[in-house]
């Protein structure tokens, strides 16, 4: 124990470790004729004082010891919170990936009718140059015909329309 007394006319002071007491001076340095009298009210207020220190201790350990706990229970909500976040971030991206695939998946099937509506359009014009090829072939030969019978066609569409 570290003691650290003051002495004079102020009342001595007494320093234990954590302890703070406060006590009267000595009967020797205060004249005084009442002698066991103020010795046993200066050892009252001593005891008096040393277990309000106590008491102030005990309560600082009591608090420290509910703020750790605290502490403790905020870190584990932090680690909770942090984890169900980490498993729905998972998931949205888990569901977007999906959504990315199914859009593909979409944008495939639409670019393959663009590209069978475009093979139909092909064909369908392939088929009108056909038959323009036909019937402007029968035109000819139709003309040639009526070239070499000297007859004319009895239907002439409309010319001066």
């Amino acid at each position: 124990m570290n003691c650290l007394c003051l002495e004079g006319n102020i009342p001595r002071l007494m320093i234990y470790s954590h302890l703070l007491i406060l006590a009267e001076p000595d009967s020797s340095t205060k004249k005084s004729s009442k002698g066991s009298l103020d010795r046993d009210v200066a050892l009252a207020h001593l005891e008096t004082e040393k277990k309000n220190s106590y008491i102030k201790a005990w309560e600082e350990s009591e608090k420290s010891k509910v703020n750790n706990k605290a502490e403790k229970k905020l870190s584990s909500v932090g680690t909770w919170e942090n984890t169900k976040k980490a498993n729905i971030e998972a998931k949205l991206k888990k569901l977007e990936e999906q959504l990315e695939q199914k859009k593909a998946e979409y944008a495939e099937k639409i670019k393959n009718r663009v590209a069978a509506v475009h093979m139909e359009a092909e064909e369908k014009r392939a088929m009108v140059e056909a038959r323009r090829g036909e019937e402007l072939l029968k035109a000819e030969e139709m003309a040639a015909k009526y070239r070499a019978t000297g007859q004319a066609p009895k239907k002439i569409g409309c010319l001066g329309c």
